[in-house]
């Protein structure tokens, strides 16, 4: 990837016809689409952070916020194939959290989005008339639903949630208003439409049944479980007369060209009927837009809702038509979190906003949006071009506007309208003037405090470009096929350059301004000489069409983009380098003046960001930004901001930097110019009206003094009725302190009396305290002095122990020092050894580090371009995997086809079944008809004894056949014993080790009892331990303060008084620590116990260890044998039951046998002339159930098996785990 970065750190523009185009995060926090993404803005601090869309999208159709305000679905069209993506905001840095495709639908993109009151779900609406409504789970990816909206003919589509149910979905469209209920899998319609069809252009949800929809006839519905419940027509609304008249009088006093055309609109609003082309809900009502330029607040009363407020978009003064300015069709509004904010998005791309809190305080109907930030461009942006004194940029458009923009604040400066489409545009260097160029002149402008006043007029013919010279004292104009040179200062044309044959595209000029350098359509690349006003030099190259062109800091290298997708590399009249564009046709070019960045803009909106020298593969940073494809690009004199343009009239303020010189550059606080121009005329109003307003001032001043004396007047006789009242009310509190003084007294003298019995109390407690401290202190002092005896026995053996420690050190000193100077002689000839061999292995090193470096540089190209033929390969891998899931989707849908064929069939068949039992039931009435005639015929009994006898042979023949299959059913019978006694075998062992494994279970709970007392004892011998330890360094300071305390004690022995008061300090001071002195000794024998102990219960914790290992073994071991025994028992049961299927059917078989005889049996033996004998059949049923029983008792017995078996495996893999 390249080193060269770019990051957008502001956006002006506002992407057109956008569903849900604009919407709140918080209260100050404004989410719009712009460019190919989403930009979040904030109101009040101004900054702007881009959310990008995805790859290869051609920008955002639609749009949705949670209700939690944390997630944002959009709507894109990738390579022709719709798109939904689900962002997370809820960190600063916005992630991508889903990525919703669906191939098998027809529409090309979603038009309306909504999320589901928990944010689970997500509905998206295609446009009709090929309409879809789609139902997803977002967070699994999953389609739930979807179900084909018909239309009779295209036009707008909206869908949302209930702010209740998750399952409830409105949506409405021309045509149609339905309620879709998703459940089991799919989304049914809950509503019945009735009346006429309505063109529904907008809906929104006022409660959990009640939906308000707005149509194209001003009609406004409301339904209620999706029955009409309220109706009503909104009329056409025209501006206030008031805001007009003020419009006119401002356009008359001031001197702008477009106030000359402001009483040049004197037909009527032709379009007076009026439709509903937004609504939003509120906690009071509702908001809806009835007329071009006006919404309408709308609260609700006891019956219905009813119009509180009318809120206008203000007339844009600075506009060619300020009527129309303010006439724009709402399509979008929005209320913040709180509602204190309505903002409103229009078909201009324009967004306007208006503080709810004034509402209550305006006495008159009507209110006026106002600009959110400021105006923006509404159409392709034409030329571009950036300030050296000024952090400003010019733009203009084809909406017929020029606007100057700071890109350090983030706000407009001057915005103009004019009756004609601005080409191009082009700023001095002072940011002082501009030049506008128009089809037919081209203007000098001033740019003034306020406004841009025409300061000249040129007759220049479609002036496609135009730009002033780096000192400011020149400027080309484009007349044509000629660039034309005039005086900045004089307005003199000094120079024309004739040469080009085709329209010239850009214009630059050299640093030194003494080299122009052009290019045209028909591939011509040109440098002029200005003071000889010829060519230098030129490259031709007439298979392109060039469309930018930039320059080095020397110029002495140009960089041009045109139609043939390559950047070319053009300097001494010939093309060095072209660097290929990737399929994608690059339209605009941007250098560095420091020369090592270079910056392309594609047909698609994309921007590329590549080093220099230019690479020759795809070692560039793309970035989503514009919708369109970018049109103008220019970089900043100090290099730290990119500034494009696009045909989406969206302009990116890009920060850019390169790696390879340091991470981002410190800004320089670079002094930019502050002057203004302002005219004479606009000084002398500016002067009258504050001569005005200090007459006015003192006129308010008189009046507030006049209205301030009788306001005096009117408190003086307030406080006079307070003084009365105040005076009543202290008297009553002087009565009430009298009464509450004397209890006062009372409880003062009891209480003196309980203080002196508290205080004879008090005496005779300390005389009995005082004679139980004097028999202490006896005992105590008889302690201290055997105290001080040991004291004194302990000195003495420590004075010899160190005696003998000082003769100890002194030797070991002295053998130390002798043997660390031998060793520091042999480190010292170690050290310069080691220092040589150091500088002989640095040099090695750095030869090593050469060759490495360049075999990784080497192995580094192989490895990247292996791995770009791997991504090609992939992705043409996927693209065959595409076609061959769209194959294989086709064959599932035939085969679902031919199975609800199939299925069909089969109830044909069961049907036909149904009918011929009905007809053997008749047939079996008729044979029994037929038996009573046989009767009678005995005539023809006696012809047919023959055939009887015949018969009768073979009923013996199937009486020796009946014999066998009995004989077969026996033997069959008995395997069929023998293998229930088999499955009795395995229950028996399974049963088994449903015991051993208990017995694991058991002795695995006693290891980990055992284990966790042995960790309790061995964290109570730690404990004891660390009390013991600090109970001997607590000893230890007692025993060494006391040393130095009987030291000073010993300094006054010759005087007894002090030695007495020292002696009697140190028995109170360490009396109470006199019994800890004698446990040292003790302490000794608890450590060796205490390390004895703690041996003992290491050995023990490693057994136990060495133990639970072994087990763990035995108990995997048991664990693969049962598992493999489970795995026998199940292959047996297979087994068990394909003979149990072979024999169902040998069964079947010789009952079907059984029962040909047992009928011709029959016959014999009842009638010999009948042919057909009811009675079997009974039997037959009889049999077939109790086969049927037998199974499915043994399926049972199966199933039973099964469980128990899956049961013990989860059980054995819990205890292990």
């Amino acid at each position: 990837m390249s080193t060269v970065v770019a990051q957008p750190v502001a956006i002006f523009g506002c992407r057109p016809r956008v569903g849900g185009g604009v919407c709140f995060l918080e209260d100050h926090v404004v989410l719009h689409a712009a460019g190919t993404g989403c930009l979040r803005l904030h109101l009040e601090q101004k900054w702007h952070k881009f959310i990008p869309g995805t790859e290869k999208s051609r920008g955002v159709r639609a749009l949705a916020i949670s209700s939690s305000r944390q997630y944002l679905a959009v709507s894109e069209t990738v390579v022709e194939q719709p798109v939904l993506t689900v962002y997370d905001l809820s960190s600063e840095l916005v992630r991508r959290r889903k990525t919703l495709v669906a191939a098998e639908l027809p529409a090309p993109e979603a038009v309306s989005l909504a999320f589901s009151p928990d944010c689970r779900y997500l509905a998206a609406a295609t446009a009709p008339p090929e309409g879809y409504l789609t139902y997803w789970f977002w967070e699994k990816q999953r389609l739930m639903a979807a179900v084909r909206v018909e239309a009779p003919c295209p036009g707008v589509c909206q869908v949302s949630f209930s702010p209740q149910d998750n399952t409830e979905v409105c949506i409405t469209g021309n045509g149609f208003f339905k309620l879709f209920k998703y459940s089991g899998g799919t989304l049914q319609q809950v509503n019945l439409e009735k009346g006429e069809p309505q063109n529904y252009l907008c809906h929104a949800w006022l409660s959990e049944e009640e939906v308000i929809c707005g149509t194209d006839t001003g009609k406004l519905i409301l339904f209620e479980t999706g029955e009409l419940r309220w109706e009503t027509s909104v009329q056409y609304k025209t501006p206030p007369r008031g805001a007009e008249d003020a419009t006119t009088k401002e356009c008359e006093s001031s001197s702008d060209v477009s106030c000359e055309l402001a009483s040049e609109d004197p037909n009527p609003q032709q379009d007076s009927l009026p439709q509903i082309s937004a609504i939003a809900a509120y906690s009071k009502g509702f908001a809806c837009s009835s007329s071009p330029g006006v919404v309408l607040l709308f609260e609700k009363t006891k019956e219905d809702y009813k119009e509180r407020q009318e809120i206008w978009l203000p007339q844009d003064l600075f506009s060619s038509r300020p009527k129309k300015s303010g006439r724009q069709d709402i399509i979008c509004i929005c209320f913040s979190p709180s509602e204190e904010t309505i903002v409103v998005y229009t078909n201009k791309n324009q967004l306007y906003m208006f503080t709810m809190l004034s509402t209550d305080l305006m006495k008159e109907k009507a209110a006026y949006f106002v600009y959110l930030n400021f105006p923006l461009h509404s159409a392709s942006i034409t030329g571009l071009d950036i300030c050296i004194w000024k952090p400003i940029l010019a733009t203009c458009s084809l909406d017929r506007s020029v606007h100057i923009w700071n890109y350090k604040m983030n706000t407009v400066e001057l915005y103009k309208e004019y009756r004609q489409e601005a080409y191009t545009v082009s700023l001095h260097p002072s940011g002082l003037f501009c030049l506008v160029g128009f089809s037919d002149k081209l203007q000098f402008i001033s740019l003034l405090y306020e406004d841009m006043h025409v300061l000249k007029e040129f007759a220049v013919r479609q002036c496609r470009e135009c730009s002033f010279s780096n000192g400011g004292h020149l400027f080309a104009a484009v007349n044509g096929n000629v660039i034309q040179i005039y005086s900045s200062i004089t307005f003199e044309n000094i120079n024309n350059l004739k040469g080009h044959s085709g329209k010239i595209h850009a214009v630059k000029w050299s640093a030194d301004d003494a080299k122009v350098f052009s290019c045209d359509t028909h591939g011509a690349v040109y440098e002029w000489n200005l003071s000889k006003g010829k060519k230098d030099s030129e490259c031709v190259l007439k298979s392109c069409s060039y469309s930018s062109i930039a320059l080095s800091s020397d110029a002495k290298v140009i960089f041009a983009v045109g139609s043939d997708q390559t950047l070319k590399e053009i300097s001494e009249s010939s093309i060095q380098h072209e660097v290929p564009a990737f399929g994608v046709p690059y339209t605009a070019v941007a250098v560095s003046r420091s020369g090592h960045m270079v910056f392309v803009g594609t047909s698609l909106g994309t921007i590329r960001a590549m080093k220099y020298p230019l690479p020759l593969t795809e070692d560039f940073n793309e970035y989503q930004a514009h919708a369109g494809a970018v049109t103008k690009m220019s970089m900043t004199n100090d290099d730290l901001f990119l500034l494009t343009a696009s045909e989406d009239g969206s302009i990116f303020v890009w920060k850019v930097f390169d790696k390879r010189h340091g991470i981002l550059r410190k800004l320089k606080e670079v002094e930019y110019a502050e002057e203004v121009l302002i005219m004479r005329s606009d000084i002398e109003e500016k002067n009258q009206a504050m001569v005005d307003l200090q007459i006015r001032v003192k006129n308010l001043q008189a009046e507030n003094d006049y209205e301030l004396h009788f306001k005096d007047i009117y408190y003086n006789e307030k406080i006079k009725e307070l003084e009365k009242n105040f005076t009543q009310e202290i008297e009553s509190l002087k009565s009430k302190y009298q009464t509450l003084q004397a209890e006062k007294e009372k409880q003062e003298l009891q209480h003196e009396l309980q203080l002196s019995e508290l205080m004879n109390k008090q005496a005779r407690e300390v005389q009995q305290l005082e004679s139980d401290s004097n028999q202490k202190l006896l005992k105590e002092n008889e302690k201290y002095e055997d105290l001080k005896v040991k004291a004194q026995r302990m000195q003495e053996e420590y004075e010899k122990q160190l005696h003998n420690l000082e003769e100890s050190k002194s030797s070991a000193v002295k053998e130390l020092t002798e043997s660390y100077e031998a060793k520091l002689h042999k480190k010292s000839i170690l050290l310069e050894e080691a220092k040589e061999n150091m500088r002989e292995q640095l040099q090695a090193h750095e030869e090593i580090t050469k060759q490495m470096e360049e075999d990784g540089d080497q192995e580094i190209l192989g490895i990247k371009v292996k791995y770009q033929r791997w991504l090609m390969e992939e992705k043409e891998s996927n693209q065959q995997l595409k076609g061959e899931i769209g194959i294989m989707t086709k064959r599932l849908n035939n085969l679902q086809d031919k199975l609800a064929e199939r299925n069909r069939d089969a109830e044909k068949m069961r049907q036909e079944q149904q009918m011929l039992e009905g007809i053997i039931k008749s047939l079996e009435e008729d044979i029994l008809t037929l038996k009573t005639e046989i009767q009678e015929r005995d005539n023809i009994v006696q012809d047919k004894e023959k055939q009887i006898y015949d018969l009768k042979k073979k009923n013996q023949e199937l009486g020796k056949l009946k014999i066998v299959l009995n004989q077969k059913t026996e033997e069959f019978m008995k395997q069929i014993e023998s293998r229930e006694n088999d499955i009795r075998m395995m229950k028996e062992q399974i049963h088994e080790m449903e015991r051993d494994k208990e017995q694991l279970l058991k002795e695995t709970t006693q290891l980990k009892l055992n284990i966790t007392q042995m960790q309790q004892k061995l964290k109570a011998m730690e404990h004891e331990m660390q009390r013991q330890r600090e109970k001997k360094q607590t000893m230890e300071t007692l025993v060494s303060r006391f040393k130095t305390d009987l030291h000073n004690c010993v300094g006054f022995i010759q005087d007894s008084k002090k030695m007495k008061n020292e002696i009697r300090e140190l028995y109170t001071k360490y009396v109470e620590q006199a019994d800890l002195a004698e446990t040292e000794p003790v302490d000794i024998d608890l450590q060796q116990e205490y390390m004895r102990q703690r041996e003992y219960l290491e050995r023990n914790l490693t057994a136990l260890k060495r133990a639970r290992v072994k087990d763990q073994e035995i108990h995997q071991a048991a664990y693969r044998r049962i598992l493999q025994e489970n795995v026998s028992l199940i292959k047996e049961i297979n087994n068990l039951r394909q003979e149990l299927k072979v024999a169902q059917s040998q069964v079947h078989d010789l009952r079907s046998t059984l029962k040909l005889a047992k009928k011709k049996q029959a016959i014999h033996d009842t009638d010999p002339a009948s042919e057909v004998l009811p009675s079997p059949a009974v039997l037959r049923l009889n049999a077939e159930k109790e086969s049927e029983k037998i199974i499915e008792m043994q399926q049972l017995e199966i199933q039973y098996l099964r469980s128990q078996i899956q049961e013990k495996s989860k059980s054995l893999e819990f205890s292990f785990s």
